[in-house]
C-alpha cells in the first residue's frame, strides 16, 4: 500500500512491534506549538480571560482594566495575534480584539489526541 505524504510530515511505525504508521505534521506541530507558548504566560491568560469575560476589546480598554502600560498590552496582544488566539476587527480608528474559538478549540483538540496517543 503506497502512501503519498508531504515533506513536512514525518511517518513513523506506532511502535516497534507494528506497521500501523503515524503521521507527524511539522507544520502543524509548529503552527500548534507557537498557540500554546503564547497562551503559557500568565499575562496573556489574563488578556485571554478578560476577551472571554467582554467579547471584544481594544487595546485601551484592556490595559486599563488590567493596570498595565500600553506598550505592553500591546506587545502581548501582538504575540496572540500572531498565534491566531485574537482576532482584529477595525471600527473606524479603533481596532477591537476577540478570541478566535475556532482556534483554541483546534489546539485544545490537538493537545487532548497528544495526551490520548501517549497513554
Amino acid at each position: 500500500m503506497e502512501q503519498t505524504v508531504s515533506a513536512n510530515t514525518l511517518v513513523i511505525r506506532k511502535d516497534e512491534n507494528s506497521n500501523e504508521p503515524i503521521k507527524l505534521d511539522y507544520l502543524a506541530v509548529k503552527s500548534a506549538a507557537m498557540t500554546l507558548r503564547a497562551i503559557n504566560h500568565k499575562l496573556r491568560q489574563q488578556i485571554i480571560k478578560l476577551l472571554e469575560e467582554n467579547k471584544r476589546m481594544n487595546v485601551t480598554d484592556i490595559y486599563v482594566k488590567l493596570r498595565l502600560e500600553q506598550s505592553v498590552a500591546s506587545q502581548h496582544l501582538a504575540i496572540l495575534r500572531r498565534a491566531d488566539v485574537v482576532v482584529t476587527v477595525r471600527d473606524g480608528k479603533f481596532i477591537h480584539y476577540a478570541l478566535n474559538h475556532a482556534r483554541i478549540a483546534a489546539v485544545s483538540q490537538f493537545v487532548k489526541e497528544l495526551v490520548a496517543s501517549d497513554k
